[in-house]
């Protein structure tokens, strides 16, 4: 396998001239190598070539097989800007060492060292241990940074190696303990800086992964999608938290052709999407729940293409800011497009189209409404809200009656969307 980018290692002590930078993902392939999630990998990697190299801290693939090395290495090659290493991590099983060679060594710089320790089975590697005191011994170096997958025990979260473990590493670096500046980890995914043994931890899982809730201090919601750059400012070794933007990556989007067709690939499945809800709709009034249960599946499936498609077109205004872009397409709707149709349908005597712009209209202004509300998202206190399945009106739990307001419909009808459930 001829790798450009990714850096097959093959020495345990690797000498770079002229680095003085770094950037790190965590975490990019543990859920799954789909197309919604390798788009913020493909943005972190973009991000991380402003750097003079990349280190991704592990996970890289679900599992350890090749077909799923491959691709990772075939989107890496693609996207990659910069000489890439990598680090175990506890998914990272199998055949990693013939994508991505030694799982033990160190890049030593003119003004920095990178130890890269395996602890992918909770346990720190001889070899490894025996590599950073090494490395920590020569007079050159006097700044490390000791790079690993699973933290080490710390202030915010239990899913780490045992202090038993954790001693075995201080023991190593103890003489020189004054040299080692950085503790860096991923395993986690969200991100956070402690002090452990007084030295600064950094634990990045920002890459890739679905970002998790960790902490009361440390929540999903205020955590975005990140790499770690580390650099060097008048002889120090510094580091930075560098948020990637929600339209991090659009290489596909310069293409009119292909956007356009991935555009027309979205259409194809939601219609494929609908039609199949719709049957199991049918399948379930005539009591054949297997038949309608498949076909609740498809339905299901056809949603997740069409997400992946969208999803490398989609260019997302900030969070906080998207929840408002979807408020005038609401107003549009109810005040001007389906009033308008309605009319003509109803001026036409098309009756059962002008009965479903007047129903639809008048959803349309409660998505306007509690879109509104939404726009502050930590004010916002519905949690329970009730959908009309023949209409598709939406309340709240203070809304909901016997029946819809709106066509009439049983309230047992009615489909339940709660935080709680």
């Amino acid at each position: 396998m001829q790798n450009k980018k990714i850096v097959k290692v093959t020495e345990p002590v690797i000498r770079l001239a002229g680095i003085r930078t770094v950037g790190v993902i965590g975490d990019p392939g543990c859920e799954g190598l789909g197309t919604y999630n390798m788009k913020v990998y493909a943005g972190a990697l973009e991000e991380s070539s402003r750097e003079d190299i990349t280190l991704i801290v592990g996970d890289l693939v679900p599992t350890g097989t090749n077909n799923y090395y491959s691709a990772i290495a075939k989107i890496t090659e693609s996207l990659a800007g910069n000489d890439v290493y990598t680090l175990r991590g506890n998914h990272d099983t199998g055949a990693y060492c013939e994508y991505f060679g030694r799982k033990n060594y160190a890049i030593v710089t003119e003004d920095f060292a990178v130890v890269v320790l395996d602890n992918a089975a909770r346990t720190f590697e001889q070899e490894g241990l025996s590599l950073l005191r090494e490395i920590l011994s020569m007079d050159e170096v006097d700044q490390v940074i000791v790079a690993f997958h699973i933290p080490v025990p710390n202030h915010f979260i239990l899913n780490c190696v045992s202090e038993e473990e954790f001693l075995r590493l201080k023991e190593v670096y103890a003489p020189w303990k004054e040299k080692v500046r950085y503790l860096l980890c991923g395993h986690v995914h969200s991100r956070f800086v402690d002090e452990v043994d007084g030295i600064t931890l950094i634990c990045t899982g920002g890459g890739g992964a679905m970002i998790e809730d960790v902490s009361k201090e440390i929540r999903a919601c205020d955590v975005e999608h990140h790499i770690v750059r580390f650099y060097v400012e008048n002889r120090k070794l510094k580091y930075q938290i560098k948020d990637l933007a929600e339209e991090c990556y659009g290489r596909e989007r310069n293409d009119a052709v292909l956007e356009q067709k991935l555009k027309e690939a979205v259409s194809g499945e939601l219609t494929a999407h609908f039609q199949y809800m719709m049957f199991a709709d049918r399948a379930e009034r005539r009591g054949l729940e297997r038949v309608s249960n498949l076909f609740r599946a498809l339905a299901a499936s056809e949603y997740y293409h069409a997400r992946n498609f969208y999803s490398i077109v989609d260019c997302p205004d900030p969070f906080l800011k998207s929840v408002q872009t979807f408020i005038p397409g609401e107003r549009f709707e109810h005040e001007y497009l389906y009033k308008m149709l309605k009319e003509y349908a109803a001026a036409n005597e098309y009756p059962l189209a002008a009965q479903a712009y007047a129903a639809a209209a008048g959803a349309e202004k409660e998505h306007e409404k509690l879109l509104k509300q939404a726009a502050d998202p930590e004010a916002f206190e519905k949690e329970t809200l009730y959908v009309c399945p023949i209409c598709g009106h939406i309340m709240t739990e203070e809304e909901k009656k016997e029946r819809c307001p709106v066509c009439g419909g049983p309230d047992r009808q009615f489909e339940k969307f709660s935080v709680n459930r």
